[in-house]
């Protein structure tokens, strides 16, 4: 059930609010509204089940998650606030269960009412649980390539990994770290383009070595089609040859490109050049 987690849950949280918010509505008695009664009864009763569902998905899906270093803590609150929303949610689908069989009684408004006040406070839940299960995806990477057990989505994590990282350490001024991380992606990546690509930029941004980057960026194959990389090389190009103060070389590389895919930017770049400014992006 592990895989599905995210699906499962993310109906639970469209049930809940959606539930809730015709319960809330349904309190107010107008003709008009008359169908978000028995509407937010059968969403919220949904949602209880789903509810369950989403915490036993979460179960066998934490298990990978909780061993990488670090992670635990967050894997834990989130596992917690889930339990809480399950067990809110069930006291919910229980009201609404009971509001069904009292729906000829005059004590149902009263149950309605019920239903509302536990209804936001599972929407509360919900918002908790959802805010810490971000967190563990988006600040400890939990289940990120490990999900469908392909070993390729664990080698596409460790490439972010690679390269925000050394987005971060350039950004910080640690050209040596970024440059080292670039050159271990590319040792594990040797025949991706956009990696080598990405090796030409360190090689011209990080070790401050134009020549080696022009060397590099000429020794890129770029796939037939590939409008992106296509430009994108010619731009590299164009900063090395900039940088090694060959502006001539610089407006061939990108005239020979806008020849293959034309750009407004590219050619706002060769104006730029032959103007005897630098085109440089900023």
């Amino acid at each position: 059930m592990a895989a599905f987690h995210p699906q499962v849950v993310h109906f639970t949280i469209v049930l809940v609010i959606i539930g809730v918010a015709f319960r809330l509505v349904s309190l107010l008695g107008r003709p008009a509204f008359l169908f978000t009664g028995p509407a937010a009864a059968t969403l919220l009763i949904l949602a209880a089940g789903a509810a369950v569902v989403s915490v036993r998905s979460g179960d066998a899906a934490h298990p990978p998650v909780e061993r990488a270093p670090g992670a635990r803590p967050a894997v834990m609150e989130h596992e917690e606030w889930g339990e809480r929303t399950r067990n809110v949610l069930l006291l919910l689908g229980a009201i609404e269960l009971a509001g069904l069989a009292l729906r000829k009684s005059p004590k149902v408004k009263m149950v309605n009412a019920l239903a509302a006040v536990v209804g936001l406070a599972g929407v509360f839940a919900v918002y908790e649980t959802g805010e810490h299960g971000g967190e563990l995806v988006y600040a400890y990477a939990g289940g990120v390539g490990i999900r469908s057990g392909d070993p390729k989505d664990v080698e596409r994590l460790l490439l972010a990994g690679y390269y925000h990282q050394a987005m971060t350490d350039r950004a910080a001024g640690n050209a040596a770290g970024a440059a080292t991380l670039v050159t271990q992606a590319l040792q594990r990546f040797p025949s991706d383009p956009e990696v080598q690509m990405l090796a030409a930029e360190s090689l011209l941004k990080d070790q401050r070595n134009p020549q080696g980057a022009i060397d590099a960026l000429a020794a890129i194959t770029v796939p037939a089609g590939n409008r992106f990389l296509f430009l994108q090389r010619a731009s590299l190009q164009a900063d090395a040859y900039e940088a090694a103060g060959r502006q001539d070389a610089a407006v061939a590389a990108l005239e020979a490109a806008t020849e293959t895919f034309p750009n407004p930017r590219i050619q706002q770049r060769i104006d730029a050049l032959k103007g005897g400014g630098s085109g440089a992006p900023r």
